[in-house]
């Protein structure tokens, strides 16, 4: 069973997509913010604050280059 879908592949449809972009999108924050940050306690609440706003902002760039498409096609 294994082999059968190593062989075929994983099926990722956009909504999985979206699923697997947010631990990605989170350690991005995790990380510029451990690094940006002087005070490790503040750490973990900037790093949601980011996280949150990467993720609104690609939703946004989604929308918007669909928005463009839908317009010139």
């Amino acid at each position: 069973m294994i082999d059968s879908l190593l062989a075929v592949g994983a099926q990722l449809t956009g909504f999985t997509r979206f699923l697997l972009m947010l631990p990605l999108c989170l350690s991005v924050a995790i990380a510029y913010k451990v690094t940006r940050i002087d005070n490790l306690r503040e750490a973990l609440a900037a790093a949601l604050i980011l996280w949150v706003t990467i993720v609104i902002g690609m939703i946004a760039v989604g929308v918007g280059l669909w928005l463009l498409f839908q317009i010139m096609a």
